[in-house]
């Protein structure tokens, strides 16, 4: 399939003028990054607690916001995961600066306190296996008697039951969700008490401390760097040294303009979204190596032609192959930002963004400089010779 026949349009010739918009539009990258918002950490990055809560119906998110921002630890994020009718939120929580310290237990205890003020001792939604089990043999409703140990073996596995129930059903609303714990009806009508299952369950918590996520920080620069190194190393020594250095200044102009739109939009700089730099500059340089290919090739085919027309001929020829490929790959990331869901969200979204400014550097940025790079080394030899 082929979308362009014999096309003839002259890239080269405006060659300046994209790179100076290029230029332009990096430094108010650098800008918005550097003097505007800046990144917007997540906790892989900034170092703190995230909880991963579902609601039994739609729960007031001021209240969520103001219980935890009364214990004034940090700053606090809410998001939705999901369709509205599931009511699940990511609830993070920053820790306070060069503060180490996991706050799940003091988070989960404050909207405890907000919304289940009437609870039991026994939190179907909150507890962990062995603290049903041992809440249970305390109050051992089937009479098993004997020690607390005795007890203990007893409900274990009605305490197991009861968390993959949960974790099957999301949340405990219920008495009816119980039967497919495998509970007893004694330990049923115990547990079957309202106050038990409170109005949120616990689906998930991690932490990351201030110092792990500056390690992580300066880990994602290093991969990001190295990788732009490697990309001139590997060019390099294919082609020649001033397609490694045009194909390494295209790859830096995506990764700024897209670290910019992610500034500028407010997306949380994560270890996915690192992860879809990474693959960015994958995808943007196997792009350029496409077109550097046919270059090389039709050097050899039409020696003593001009390297600008050689370019502008190379570019054209796989134009094609550039659009359709690049153009199916951003439909197949659009899918994944319309409806992966929230956690591929910023990941899909980097990717977006980053194939546009890709597809378009491979052809206004990488030969444009290449074939600079290829005139000034031109010009040194000349210079040389006429000495």
């Amino acid at each position: 399939m082929r979308f362009f026949h014999d096309t003839k349009i002259h890239f080269m010739k405006y060659r300046w003028h994209w790179i100076i918009t290029s230029t332009v539009l990096n430094l108010v990258a650098l800008g918005v990054i550097i003097f505007g918002p800046g990144f917007k950490y997540g906790v892989d990055f900034a170092g703190g607690t995230q909880l991963t809560l579902k609601f039994t119906s739609e729960p007031d998110l001021g209240r969520v916001r103001r219980a935890l921002e009364s214990m004034k630890i940090g700053t606090v994020t809410i998001q939705r995961i999901g369709e509205t009718q599931f009511h699940e939120f990511l609830i993070r929580m920053q820790n306070p600066e060069r503060t180490e310290g996991d706050f799940a237990a003091v988070m989960v205890a404050a909207l405890d306190r907000e919304f289940n003020p009437l609870s039991g001792s026994v939190k179907l939604n909150l507890q962990g296996a062995d603290s049903l089990r041992d809440s249970l043999a305390q109050a051992d409703p089937d009479r098993v008697g004997g020690s607390i140990t005795d007890r203990q073996v007893h409900y274990k596995p009605m305490a197991d039951g009861i968390l993959t129930a949960r974790k099957k059903l999301g949340i405990l609303t219920g008495p009816a969700d119980l039967r497919e714990a495998g509970v007893s009806s004694a330990v049923s009508a115990f547990l079957g008490q309202p106050d038990h299952f409170g109005a949120f369950a616990l689906l998930a918590a991690d932490n990351v401390g201030p110092l792990v996520g500056k390690d992580l920080r300066q880990k994602a620069f290093y991969a990001v760097a190295f990788s732009l190194l490697g990309m001139l190393v590997y060019i390099w020594v294919r082609f020649k040294l001033q397609y490694g250095i045009g194909a390494v200044i295209a790859n830096f102009h995506d990764v700024v303009l897209t670290l910019g739109v992610l500034s500028l939009t407010g997306r949380e700089i994560e270890i996915p979204t690192i992860a879809a730099l990474l693959t960015l500059v994958g995808y943007s340089v196997n792009d350029t190596v496409i077109i550097f290919d046919r270059i090389r090739e039709m050097q050899k085919l039409e020696r003593g032609k001009p390297l600008v027309d050689v370019m502008d001929d190379a570019i054209n020829r796989t134009l094609s192959r550039t659009v359709i490929t690049s153009g199916l790959t951003w439909l197949v990331v659009l899918s994944l930002f319309l409806f992966g869901g929230h956690v591929i969200n910023t990941f899909a979204f980097t990717l977006m963004i980053g194939i546009v400014f890709g597809t378009y550097s491979s052809i206004y940025i990488a030969s444009p400089f290449a074939l600079a790079v290829s005139n000034w080394q031109e010009k040194r030899k000349a210079g040389r010779r006429r000495r």
